[in-house]
């Protein structure tokens, strides 16, 4: 595997209009690529001689919606593979997402109670009639959990946000009485709100600052394959309304962000009309938290751009996206660009939808989506689990999946994805309180997005799905730099400010 370490660059120079039109002004420009070639987040010091065939043209006076961040989750199945590595593997991968010298992943998830990717089903309030739960405790994630959590926020310098989902409240809440399906009873509404405050309170108690709630994953249900529990879109705001947003507030909690949903696209629009029905509902939610898992390839622009519009100064965060149902390829970074993945879609959809889970190639999906997300209005993505075994586990239902970084801890070997490198080119570049800006490509098989960073620098991302070279010009106030991008790469280019 490459050096992880990012090295000094030869600085390309670019020379940029200022607003006088009598002065120019020198700005570095940094390009740094990922391709099946084999560059791993590299600097690309020199460029094809070729004639430039398409033109990027930036415009960072027309702004969009403001970003949260880029990162990834905090399982207790990641937590526990950690304490196995060595202390240098460990240190190594924590730092190759949190620190300067890697991802600088600044915004994260992490689950409430078990979820499918725990060693075990637990929940903080296992005594059953506990309503005011005097008995609660976050034992359980203090071997794992909380440890990474502690390690990943040393090696931050800029610090990351952290949402807390739960999958289910504890069984005797239920209507089943199960940890999968089933309905919070009514009579519990005001405990289970409750427990996101005990929950904020214990965290707080080890020194880690909760910044946000979902209220359920995936409130639709996983067909009661592991923890879960249903809502329906007026069931969950009216639980927001009258219970968890009001006890927040008793609590003097009310600044910790609450977004509804936190399931698949397809659905956002019967669901954002329900969470902004009126200005009470309004001022309890924060945002819409969508997935992924609806498709391996549609972005779902119409419900994207519908949950914007319907609340414009809300936030809208994927919050989970992964390479399900398959099992990790150890060390073979070719297979991450083939086209030979598949989802549970591939054999499980009805045939209606069955169109919506070709096979596909890994690095194409997040990286297509993570642009279709940001040109789409959404303001942060999270990725799924950060580690996973060679298995793709450990989960405790054997519901297999693929993490950016993959580990053998009887070994103690370390395997970095192309999807590590992948997310990188979001993550490390654009910053918390960046804004979209406006840009127009004369290639249409490019797929584009870009950024302002708070400092004023500026980023560019680039995917280049296509089996040929592309060679570009990158304009920014009418002066232009011929960039080229290998075949099947994505391309992050920094302009300095």
């Amino acid at each position: 595997m490459k050096s992880l370490k990012f090295s000094s660059i030869v600085l390309i120079t670019l020379m940029i209009a200022s607003s006088c039109a009598e002065k120019t002004k020198v700005s570095e420009v940094e390009v740094f690529e990922t391709s099946r070639s084999g560059n791993q987040l590299s600097k690309i010091e020199t460029f094809s001689q070729a004639k430039s065939t398409s033109k990027i043209s930036l415009n960072p006076e027309k702004t969009f919606q403001t970003f949260t961040g880029f990162g990834g989750s905090f399982t207790e199945a990641s937590a526990s593979l950690l304490n196995r590595l060595s202390k240098e593997n460990r240190e190594k991968i924590i730092d190759a997402y949190f620190a300067d010298s890697g991802a600088r992943y600044s915004l994260t998830r992490t689950h409430m109670n078990s979820c499918d990717f725990s060693l075990s089903q637990y929940s903080y309030a296992p005594i059953e009639g506990d309503t005011l739960l005097k008995n609660f405790s976050i034992e359980e994630d203090k071997e794992d959990l909380i440890p990474m959590i502690k390690d990943a926020m040393s090696a931050s310098k800029d610090g990351f946000k952290i949402i807390s989902s739960p999958w289910t409240a504890p069984p005797w809440m239920k209507d089943n009485n199960k940890w999968v399906g089933g309905k919070l009873k009514p009579e519990y509404y005001d405990t289970w709100a409750l427990f996101f405050s005990k929950y904020a309170d214990a965290y707080k108690a080890e020194g880690i600052d909760i910044w946000g709630f979902t209220v359920e994953n995936e409130p639709l249900g996983n067909d009661s394959n592991w923890e879960s529990m249903h809502f329906s879109p007026k069931e969950m705001t009216d639980f927001v309304v009258n219970h968890l947003g009001p006890q927040l507030e008793q609590d003097g909690k009310s600044d910790l962000v609450i977004l509804g949903y936190d399931q698949n696209r397809e659905h956002l629009d019967e669901w954002v009309d329900e969470m902004y029905r009126d200005e009470t509902s309004r001022k309890y939610f924060d945002g819409t938290a969508v997935h992924w898992y609806a498709s391996t390839y549609k972005i779902f622009e119409d419900q994207l751009k519908y949950a914007k519009n319907k609340a414009p100064d809300k936030y809208l965060i994927e919050t989970e996206g992964c390479i399900d149902a398959e099992v990790p390829v150890w060390q073979d970074d070719d297979w991450y660009w083939q086209k030979e993945a598949t989802d549970w879609g591939y054999d499980w959809a009805s045939e209606e939808n069955k169109h919506l889970h070709p096979k596909y190639r890994p690095v194409y999906r997040y990286a297509r989506d993570i642009i279709g997300c940001m040109n789409n209005e959404v303001d942060g993505w999270i990725d799924w689990n950060m580690v996973l075994d060679r298995q793709g586990g450990p989960n405790w239902f054997e519901n297999w999946c693929i993490a950016p970084v993959i580990v053998d801890p009887d070994q103690d070997e370390v395997y970095f994805t192309p999807l590590y490198y992948t997310m990188s080119h979001f993550s490390r570049y654009i910053r918390p309180g960046a804004k979209r800006i406006a840009f127009e490509s004369t290639d249409a098989n490019l797929q584009v997005s870009a950024a302002t960073n708070p400092d004023g620098s500026h980023v560019v991302i680039v995917f280049n799905p296509s089996e040929e070279e592309k060679v570009f010009d990158l304009n920014l106030n009418d002066v232009s730099r011929a960039i080229s991008i290998s075949s099947q790469a994505i391309q992050t280019i920094t302009i300095a400010n």
